[in-house]
């Protein structure tokens, strides 16, 4: 590469970074709290426009998981989200939250399931009691993605496959530690 194509080159870096950072200091004043959202959903300031709000994809989800943000939340009030403490996602393979969305705030992923993920998924064996000689096993048997995600190993003791994760929280749900031997954040889509 020749000097000047160099310096566009790192000129081009830095302002990309730049508005990466400046975009989120923005999302971070207008929407300051993190909801989980349903699967296909856009990043969050572009789902935050997108959505009218129309509660057709909480309609649409056969356990009934998504919940809307209460009138207090500010630009996310009346938003979809999903609430893994109280019913978490239970990965239908067809997406019908994400196929109801009138406006594409909500897209089902091409390739659905695969690669994609709602959050990402901590595993923290200090709290698990297969660590203290209990048998368990019921965050497995929760799993909606089954041994693609969640295995127990000969040893008894949970095995999270994050390439199979989707982040849905049911074994952050099931689990019969407190806290939760599953721990679930936020993420961008993969």
């Amino acid at each position: 590469m020749s000097p000047p194509a160099d310096r566009r080159a790192l000129l081009r870096t830095t302002a990309d970074k730049w508005l990466a950072r400046l975009l989120e200091r923005a999302e971070e004043r207008v929407a300051p709290r993190r909801h989980l959202r349903p699967p296909g959903a856009l990043p969050e300031m572009a789902f935050l426009a997108a959505c009218t709000r129309c509660g057709g994809c909480a309609e649409a989800c056969p356990p009934r998981a998504i919940r809307t943000v209460p009138a207090d939340g500010g630009l996310a009030a009346g938003t979809p989200y999903l609430d893994p403490a109280l019913q978490p996602c239970t990965v239908c393979p067809d997406m019908p939250c994400a196929r109801a969305c009138p406006t594409g705030a909500l897209t089902p992923p091409a390739a659905g399931w695969e690669g994609y993920r709602l959050a990402a998924l901590e595993f923290v064996p200090e709290r698990c009691v297969t660590y203290d000689g209990l048998a368990c096993g019921v965050c497995a048997s929760a799993c909606p993605r089954g041994e693609r995600a969640l295995v127990i190993d000969e040893l008894g003791h949970p095995v999270l496959r994050a390439e199979g994760c989707v982040g849905c929280g049911a074994c952050v749900r099931a689990c019969i530690t407190s806290p939760s031997s599953f721990v679930l954040g936020h993420q961008g889509k993969e």
